[in-house]
């Protein structure tokens, strides 16, 4: 099985043991304050029920109206302020689900303007990211000047160190910011963050919800906005240097395997492979390094392909130095 194969399979066995393992884990944090949960509040429905003699159709009703009102605590939903803050939440594919459109138009023009927004987006992200690992790498070639380091190249350490500090900074500095702002404890405000930034966006804990705030206060509108795209332009730029990596380990893994299938096949001598056989010190091969002028004829019969690249031919000779003596051009 090829190396490629055995990757994919590897990931896949992987991924498949991760959510395992995190379906145990959950069910152990979560299920049993559901349970209690879910017993205090049907509790508290067949109190209020008894003591209001509500009627079951009566209580639907209710937590119909409750359940509908609650995105409209902020304000009208769909005025420009609101309708850009969906808009930017749709194309961001954050999705917290606190206001939905409703109408057959609205729902596919939703459908049409993600269709071009989400890939619009994921190429701004990119290109931002892009420009910021190029920053990054100029301040860091610089402090490595001033510092009089031995190299001052920026490598990809560098780089994804630089981009996990500047992302943690946000995270941080959002949640702090948020905290103040919504009236969260600040790890609620820390996991509202980093929910929002990698897009997972489950909804329940929303920003902009409270008090009129997409109406009464544009300035922290504004600041919301910008820390979802900026935070998302240093996200997709970690992103971005941890696909590169793995980019180049897979293009180190192929040049690789190619060696060592090249490195298998010995180049033929008088129509016999060099594999298995013990020859004189009289049969020297000629191995022709050129692999622009197509195949040619070298000394001692042996016919080299053009694709050979000089590297694998290299790589022959150092396996076998009593056998390949001079290398002609």
């Amino acid at each position: 099985m090829k190396r490629q194969n055995v990757r994919t399979l590897s990931l896949v066995v992987c991924t498949f043991t991760y959510l395992l393992i995190g379906a145990a884990v959950f069910d152990a944090l979560e299920s049993d304050t559901e349970s209690k949960r879910w017993e205090v509040l049907s509790d508290m429905k067949n109190g209020l029920v008894r003591k209001y003699n509500i009627t079951p159709e009566d209580y639907h009703m209710i937590e119909i109206v409750i359940i509908e009102n609650k995105p409209h605590k902020a304000g009208p939903q769909w005025k420009f302020a609101g309708a850009f803050y969906f808009a930017t939440v749709v194309l961001a594919m954050i999705g917290y689900g606190h206001s939905t459109p409703v109408t057959v138009g609205g729902k596919a023009f939703c459908m049409a303007y993600a269709m071009v927004g989400i890939p619009l987006g994921l190429v701004m992200f990119q290109s931002i990211g892009e420009r910021l690992n190029k920053f990054a790498s100029v301040v860091i070639r610089r402090a490595k000047c001033y510092l009089r380091c031995n190299t001052t190249e920026a490598t990809e350490m560098n780089l994804m160190f630089a981009t996990g500090m500047l992302s943690s900074i946000i995270i941080t500095t959002g949640a702090a910011v948020f905290s103040r702002y919504e009236g969260w404890s600040y790890f609620d405000s820390f996991y509202y963050c980093f929910v929002t930034l990698t897009t997972i966006g489950f909804g329940d804990y929303v920003a902009l919800q409270n008090d009129q705030a997409l109406t009464s206060k544009p300035g922290y509108v504004a600041l919301s906005l910008v820390f979802i795209l900026f935070g998302l332009a240093v996200v997709a730029a970690s992103i971005n240097l941890l696909v590169l990596r793995f980019m180049t380990m897979q293009a180190e893994e192929n040049a690789r395997d190619e060696d060592k299938d090249g490195s298998r096949i010995m180049l033929p001598i008088d129509g016999h492979p060099l594999a298995g056989r013990q020859r004189s010190h009289e049969d020297q091969a000629s191995v022709c390094s050129c692999n622009c002028l197509g195949n040619k004829q070298c000394e001692g019969g042996a016919l080299l392909p053009a694709s050979r690249p000089l590297r694998a031919l290299k790589k022959r000779a150092s396996l076998a130095p009593e056998l390949v003596e001079r290398a002609s051009v």
